[in-house]
């Protein structure tokens, strides 16, 4: 299925959606920016993920949610985008298991550049350890599989903590 947007006049905009030859048409009204900086910011996760089939099937979840993702295929890797990324990383995703260091190893590792970096780290394997959610640290778990919506609505708490976390920091 693929969604097409059509602007017209900047104010609606369709969603035809395709699916094996059939057409929906949905219409929404947007509101108009009045400046650039007036749009949000895209949100931008660092995707960590060594198996092809899964980087790439995550990382098109999180596109079509929104989110800019960059990805890495390792924790060398990881270090490397997150170094050179000129703007803030919103969520490092990182698989537990990672060839030469675990997905915490890499969130600690990260955390000495930048404490402020928020860190999901997500496996299929059941071990108690590590699927213990510290949000005082930034750090959150996600079993394997999950599904769209659940990825999706997972970053998106994490995300709203992080943001009401830094905006009390700011106030006082």
């Amino acid at each position: 299925m693929r969604r097409v947007p059509i602007f017209e006049g900047g104010k609606a905009m369709r969603l035809l959606e395709r699916s094996q030859g059939s057409e929906l048409e949905e219409c929404m009204t947007l509101q108009p920016y009045l400046y650039a900086n007036d749009r949000p910011r895209r949100r931008i996760i660092l995707l960590v993920e060594d198996e092809p089939f899964v980087r790439a099937a995550t990382c098109s979840i999180l596109e079509s949610a929104g989110f800019e993702v960059l990805s890495a295929e390792d924790a060398r890797d990881a270090m490397k985008v997150y170094a050179e990324c000129k703007r803030r990383i919103d969520l490092v995703m990182t698989d537990m298991v990672l060839p030469g260091r675990s997905g915490q190893q890499l969130g600690q590792d990260l955390r000495e550049h930048s404490p402020e970096v928020v860190v999901l780290v997500t496996s299929g394997y059941g071990n108690p350890e590590c699927e213990t959610e510290v949000p005082e640290s930034r750090t959150y778990f996600l079993a394997k599989p999950y599904s769209r919506r659940t990825l999706v609505e997972k970053i998106e708490k994490i995300l709203g903590a992080a943001a009401l976390g830094r905006a009390a920091t700011q106030a006082g």
